[in-house]
């Protein structure tokens, strides 16, 4: 755990709401596609596991037909390229995932790699998960996230109360349900497990729009559709973090893996808003609670950062910073992201500036 020692005394320098305080550094691009068949479309949104000095990257790799598997390539601590596989280290074997692996983020827990990933089948996209002891050979597990359609989720989801509208909007598909002989479910995406068990237990961040929701669970066994069913009845007990500002008004979603601080679970996640040029992608900062990441500390009132470079404003989809991976060395944290869903970057940040930029923005909690 990163240990921080200051004072948080100066309350004259809160921030104004809008601008921005923490310095970022835009550290450029990492990854481009290449002309090799797997990823002559794009490389995107890495996940990221740091080992001693070495940061292994296992990248979203996209070919002609917008048809996904996952790159892998490895970075010394300057970050030189060491090494770099010339065919796709995961890739579509089952029907639940037969149009694409998409979004990887790891971590490890205890000595097992958790490699979790959005399965594309044409119609549904769901979080899955892989598992390695040597970060080489990955067994699947499959889709571990509620596979459920929008009717039975709002019945469920509305039994107390009356649904945030945004649900309806982004998840009822054009009440179409059935397409190409499939069940069309809601789509659950981001599925991000924490790097370590609280008070016992798996803990990991999912997102079904607009909001990111958090499961804790004693084992994969118990997610059940009875456990799903139990879970959407008390949807809003389970939201751990919902859109609040400007720049996340639309809908957010998680990012990188939590990351363990004295001050708590720090946060990295995406927040979009829909405006005149599409909608834009930005990086956001919130922090959650050590041993009840239900609950929100803090939160930046303004983006981390948010695409101004070339690389982030034009692309395959432009507008985007989609931050899924970071590697930290003594102060510094690197972010790395997909930039404009075509190439991969990283930007830097002082993480004890960051925490102590976000405890100078304490949310009032209410749970």
């Amino acid at each position: 755990m990163l240990q921080l020692s200051y004072v948080l005394d100066d309350f004259s320098n809160q921030v104004m709401m809008g601008k921005i305080m923490i310095q970022v550094k835009k550290e450029g691009i990492i990854l481009e596609k290449t002309t090799l068949g797997f990823e002559n479309e794009g490389v995107l949104n890495p996940a990221v596991m740091k080992e001693d000095t070495f940061i292994h990257i296992f990248y979203r790799a996209v070919s002609k037909g917008n048809y996904s598997s996952i790159g892998y390539c490895k970075f010394n601590h300057n970050h030189t390229l060491e090494e770099r596989f010339d065919s796709p280290i995961l890739f579509p074997q089952f029907d639940y995932e037969s149009k694409g692996i998409e979004d990887p983020r790891i971590v490890k827990i205890d000595d097992l790699y958790y490699l979790t990933y959005t399965a594309y089948d044409g119609i549904n996209a769901l979080g899955a998960l892989a598992t390695s002891t040597d970060l080489k050979h990955w067994e699947k597990q499959g889709v571990i996230v509620p596979q459920i359609c929008y009717d039975e989720f709002s019945r469920l989801a509305g039994s107390k109360g009356s649904v945030n509208e945004k649900y309806l909007r982004y998840n009822e598909h054009e009440q179409i349900h059935e397409k190409q002989g499939k069940k069309v479910l809601i789509w659950d995406k981001n599925l991000i497990f924490f790097p370590r068990k609280i008070n016992g237990k798996l803990c990991f961040l999912h997102r079904i729009k607009p909001d990111i929701q958090i499961v804790s669970i004693n084992n994969l066994e118990e997610l059940t559709t009875h456990f799903w069913q139990n879970y959407f009845l008390h949807l809003d007990e389970n939201i751990a973090i919902a859109p609040k500002y400007a720049h996340e008004v639309s809908y957010i979603g998680g990012g990188c893996p939590p990351i363990e601080t004295a001050e708590g679970w720090l946060i990295i996640y995406h927040g979009v808003q829909d405006s005149l040029k599409g909608y834009v992608y930005s990086a956001c900062a919130a922090l959650l609670d050590l041993e009840n990441p239900q609950i929100e500390i803090a939160r930046l009132p303004y983006p981390l950062f948010e695409p101004e470079k070339g690389w982030e404003l034009k692309g395959e989809v432009n507008n985007v910073c989609f931050p899924t991976g970071t590697a930290l060395f003594d102060d510094t944290l690197f972010i790395y992201y997909g930039a404009a869903d075509e190439r991969i970057a990283y930007a830097s940040v002082s993480i004890s500036a960051l925490l102590k930029e976000l405890l100078l923005n304490p949310k009032e909690n209410e749970k």
